[in-house]
């Protein structure tokens, strides 16, 4: 005995009474809504549809919380958006993805923890506060989902009026963070902040303070305090300073060159301009510095790591990067060997013992026969004054700055 047919308009007695079958079979109700039903008795409604030329299927919903009224009303609906040159099926997720009300506040504190563990407590709490002050009076309450490109502009140009461009490209560079962050778990599906191409104001070139022992006061405190710089640049810009290394020996410096507990950094041979290996007493304040770096790069190789890559060092420019952008000193890395080498000489330190610390070349061949450790104790003890003199130096360059 054959079953009834069903017909091409579906009714809902007939839905109710279908039978599953071995396969998977579907019972149209015209216009590209059919009733599916799968052999283990489910029943699913989908529409199926064209859209930019593809065939594409909505899902509509699960019979029977969905009756075929319903079906047919949301069919009707979606052909609506369809009509207005919209896809059902991405306005669907997008309507989801709405409904879910994830607030930018809540979506920027879980980027920032998510973040922080690779940064010091000192930036972290940079981070923070600028996005607290700067972002979240404005977005706090808002949906990611809805915040657009110009409601970023007017944060951006809110912190400008103040002059503070610097300030403000970070602001904007954090949103931007913030919302691609949100876009990979899923709870928005664009970054408004991508569209403000070239909209900070570009200041006007000034004459940078000279990095000389006139100006060295002032480029060490604004070293310790200036935001417009990476945690790991300032680092290693600091350890350059205590340190009076080559630029490329702090580039490549790993932690299996550090040993703490004898105070020392062994630089490897094939590190250094000399191809000799090439001993640093450490300092205090250098001790303290490679503390700061091992919260950020403890577990990688190379102590001052890429940006962008953490398995390569940082870039071959990043020092003098930092010195002449980010902190607006016409200066070198590599001039922290003469600044180091000028004070050490008028402090009345051996100048045997300084030219042996800056590991330069020794013409007389008599005493060019070379013994890493020779001098270290007096080189130890310069060390720790170099290193005591610049904490005092800076601390000027602090007060300066501050009357």
């Amino acid at each position: 005995m054959s079953s009834t047919p069903i017909p091409s308009k579906l009714i809902a007695l007939h839905i109710k009474n279908v039978k599953p079958k071995n396969k998977p079979y579907k019972l149209s109700d015209g216009g590209g809504l059919y009733l599916l039903i799968n052999p283990n008795g489910s029943k699913y409604w989908r529409l199926k549809y064209r859209f930019a030329g593809k065939e594409k299927l909505l899902s509509i919903g699960v019979y029977d919380t969905v009756s075929l009224a319903d079906a047919r009303e949301k069919t009707r609906e979606a052909k609506k958006i369809l009509s207005d040159g919209k896809d059902p099926t991405r306005e669907k997720k997008l309507n989801k993805l709405k409904q879910q009300n994830n607030l930018f506040e809540d979506v920027a504190k879980e980027w920032w923890n998510m973040q922080r563990g690779a940064w010091t407590d000192d930036h972290a709490k940079r981070v923070w506060s600028s996005i607290e002050n700067e972002i979240i009076p404005a977005l706090g309450n808002i949906s990611v989902y809805e915040i657009t490109s110009p409601e970023c502009l007017a944060i951006v140009r809110q912190v400008e009026q103040r002059g503070a461009l610097d300030v403000a490209s970070r602001v904007k560079q954090r949103m931007s963070s913030i919302f691609n962050y949100a876009m990979q778990i899923g709870k928005t599906h664009q970054n408004p902040v991508t569209a403000l191409t070239n909209v900070i104001k570009v200041r006007k070139t000034t004459h940078m303070k000279r990095l000389s022992e006139k100006d060295f006061p002032l480029f060490l405190a604004d070293l310790e305090t200036s935001v417009n710089i990476t945690e790991v640049v300032r680092n290693a810009l600091k350890l350059i300073t205590l340190t009076f290394v080559r630029p490329g020996e702090i580039r490549f410096a790993e932690w299996n060159d550090i040993y703490l507990n004898d105070k020392e950094w062994r630089i490897p041979a094939e590190k250094t301009k000399m191809k000799r290996e090439h001993v640093v007493p450490l300092s205090v304040q250098a001790i303290a510095v490679l503390e700061t770096m091992k919260k950020i790069s403890g577990e990688l190789d190379y102590i001052f790591p890429g940006y962008r890559n953490h398995q390569k060092p940082i870039s071959e420019n990043a020092l003098t990067y930092g010195i002449r952008k980010s902190l607006g000193y016409d200066g070198t890395a590599h001039g922290m060997r003469t600044i180091a080498s000028t004070k050490l000489n008028e402090s009345s330190f051996q100048p045997d013992v300084i030219e042996r610390q800056l590991a330069h070349i020794e013409h007389n061949k008599v005493r060019a026969v070379y013994n890493k450790y020779e001098y270290i104790k007096e080189r130890t003890q310069m060390m720790h004054w170099w290193g005591n003199y610049i904490d005092e130096v800076k601390q000027k360059g602090v007060n300066k700055k501050a009357s």
